[in-house]
């Protein structure tokens, strides 16, 4: 028996379009609440919301078999970060602030088994491999993982070309704000020039034949992320979506 399939990358690969939301409450009940909505994936954010491994794996487990796919962001590249949230069953993970092509090679070569790579074997003690009940779970699992990796400085921009070429990344997910930060615009992503930078950078994804992502709360940004080819598309945050309503609610009784 194989590793699970990991649809949202097959589905992406085809060129479809798949919305998503980031989670960053950092609970599992409320991750699960998520699930509910009809969202293609949903990403467990472990670079700037309060979660630890064991809250990302209680999370990944109430969100699989409910409808979206789980996605799983790191805090950074490093190996040992990547090895433990595969062992705990992440398929498809985003990795932030990556800057030059042998940076994303070395990511996409933590993520595989030898000789691909050099992701420790550990297998039977891992939720990934369902506890040792998946018997190829070591010769199949590299096939299903996706890695997307983020693009958000200016070197990162410069280096898009190479990033793109390196054949284990599948996709790159360009963030807007780090990137207005980056470019002299900090808290301003819809900057003329930042949002052109954006807008480019989805074009030249896609006409690479990768999975271009974004993430934006503006309609009219996510409007037109989605004319220049992103379909890695988040369209939302469940801190700020949750606050907004408290809020809301509180004025509207006040």
């Amino acid at each position: 028996m194989p590793a699970p399939e990991n649809t949202l990358k097959k589905r992406l690969q085809s060129g479809e379009t798949c919305i998503g939301c980031w989670i960053g409450l950092a609970d599992p009940y409320l991750a699960e609440i998520s699930a509910t909505a009809e969202f293609d994936w949903l990403l467990i954010d472990g670079e700037h919301a309060p979660n630890d491994l064991r809250s990302l794996s209680a999370q990944l487990a109430a969100i699989e078999g409910k409808g979206p796919s789980p996605v799983v962001r790191l805090p950074d590249d490093d190996p040992v970060k990547i090895k433990q949230v595969l062992d705990i069953g992440a398929q498809t993970l985003l990795v932030p602030m990556v800057e030059t092509a042998a940076q994303a090679d070395r990511t996409f070569r933590a993520m595989q088994y030898p000789p691909i790579g050099f992701r420790g074997v550990g297998a039977a003690l891992a939720r990934a491999s369902r506890f040792a009940a998946i018997p190829d779970y070591l010769t199949s699992a590299g096939g299903e993982l996706c890695l997307l990796v983020q693009v958000e400085n200016r070197a990162g921009l410069h280096a898009l070309d190479d990033i793109l070429a390196v054949d284990g990344v599948d996709g790159v997910f360009i963030g807007p704000s780090d990137l207005a930060a980056d470019m002299g615009h900090i808290g301003k992503p819809n900057e003329a020039e930042v949002k052109e930078a954006v807008v480019g950078a989805l074009q030249r994804i896609r006409a690479a034949g990768k999975i271009a992502g974004v993430l934006s709360t503006d309609p009219d940004y996510i409007d037109d992320c989605r004319k220049a080819g992103a379909n890695f598309l988040g369209v939302g945050i469940d801190v700020t979506t949750f606050a907004g309503a408290m809020r809301a609610l509180a004025r509207k009784y006040r």
